[in-house]
């Protein structure tokens, strides 16, 4: 399974997220630079990209803190995440 991760590599914590992520993530996830793609290429409008994260997985789009989890989750770090989904 590969997860992709839509970012905005235009924001300066994203990209600096992004960045430390790239470093210990696995090879399950790849991150996506929204900018660095085709409008015919995005799974939404790039507008709704930028308001939110997203996630796709499985042709499923995982959308906010659930997809930052679920981006984390490919890291040794993933269960640490998860409390961020305690009510």
């Amino acid at each position: 399974m590969t997860d992709t991760l839509f970012y905005d590599g235009q924001c300066p914590l994203c990209s600096k997220e992004m960045a430390r992520l790239e470093q210990i993530k696995g090879a399950g996830l790849v991150l996506q630079d929204i900018h660095a793609l085709d409008s015919d290429d995005l799974p939404a409008s790039k507008e709704q990209l930028l308001k939110v994260l997203h996630l796709e997985r499985e042709g499923q789009m995982i959308t906010g803190i659930d997809a930052n989890i679920a981006a984390w989750e490919h890291t040794r770090f993933g269960a640490l995440w998860r409390i961020l989904r305690w009510p």
